[in-house]
């Protein structure tokens, strides 16, 4: 079974005094795109969250988004008592020389300074750094779930549309049959009105079966066949999951079955086969398009 590179994922644990929360989410991409926003608290843990995320996301345009609530009420915040007697020091003497009165209100001033209030670096324990971790785990558990439950729409999708082409494929052998006999009695035909003209019969011949063996598309049929095979097997049982790279490899194979469709279409010289090959051309964009959501 498959998974999508889109999903969804919370995760949260809390510890006595804080509560973290995790939200993660992914879009499809070529590769691995991981943009983190996190508290400058953890940073320190950034490098080593990034790359265990890595080794169990594996491709995907990711983004995390972690935030810490204060349980306990606490300040950081503290008025900066030094630098503001400091101030009131350098206003004095500024008063004493030119003379000047002293403020009304010395508070409402002070706190104005650059300055005047201080914030402390919040201390994160090691009990708050396992919260974080614990955090992430729980959202990445939840957008592999949510991806899976999106992998089993595209596998169901997949199954659909590749038994279409292997019925539009069946659909071809009716007008394969009747080709090749209508092509023949045309050429000839066309042969038995130039009564002026004088040919080699036994050369027309081999060259008759040369220009119908170049519109022969059994090859193209076989080989499109094997080609819609691979994709089922890659697919995986409807309860067998893979670690993930299906994605690309189901893309390879796709331009390969579309190599053989686009091999059919110039090899039909049929007006009904074109018309099959170009609904074969539409459920193969199709195929295509949601290929490109597989992990």
């Amino acid at each position: 079974m498959i998974s999508s590179m889109t999903g969804f994922g919370r995760g949260g644990a809390q510890t006595p005094t804080r509560r973290v929360k995790v939200e993660i989410k992914s879009l499809n991409s070529k590769q691995l795109d991981l943009s983190m926003r996190v508290p400058s608290c953890f940073r320190e843990m950034e490098v080593t969250m990034r790359n265990g995320l890595a080794q169990r996301l594996e491709r995907g345009k990711v983004e995390l988004n972690a935030t810490v609530e204060n349980i306990v009420a606490e300040t950081t915040t503290t008025v900066n008592v030094e630098l503001l007697a400091q101030y009131k020091g350098q206003l004095e003497e500024l008063g004493r020389r030119l003379d000047l009165p002293e403020p009304a209100d010395w508070y409402s001033l002070l706190l104005r300074m650059p300055e005047s209030m201080k914030v402390e670096t919040a201390v994160v324990d090691a009990s708050e750094m396992e919260a974080f971790r614990l955090a992430c785990e729980e959202a990445v558990d939840a957008l592999t779930d949510f991806r899976r439950k999106e992998g089993r729409k595209l596998y169901a999708f997949f199954i659909e549309k590749i038994g279409r082409l292997r019925t539009l494929l069946s659909e071809i052998e009716p007008y394969e049959s009747e080709r090749v006999p209508k092509i023949r009695e045309r050429l000839e035909e066309q042969l038995s009105k130039m009564t002026s003209m004088e040919y080699d019969k036994g050369r027309l011949e081999q060259e008759l079966i040369f220009y119908i063996e170049k519109l022969d598309v059994t090859e193209e049929k076989v080989r499109l066949s094997a080609h819609l095979n691979y994709f089922m097997e890659t697919l995986g049982g409807e309860d067998e999951y893979k670690e993930g790279g299906q994605g690309k490899k189901l893309g390879f194979i796709a331009q390969e079955i579309g190599r053989e469709i686009n091999t059919l279409g110039s090899k039909s010289n049929q007006a009904d086969m074109q018309q099959i090959v170009v609904r074969m051309k539409d459920e193969l964009e199709q195929i295509k398009e949601q290929v490109l959501n597989v992990l």
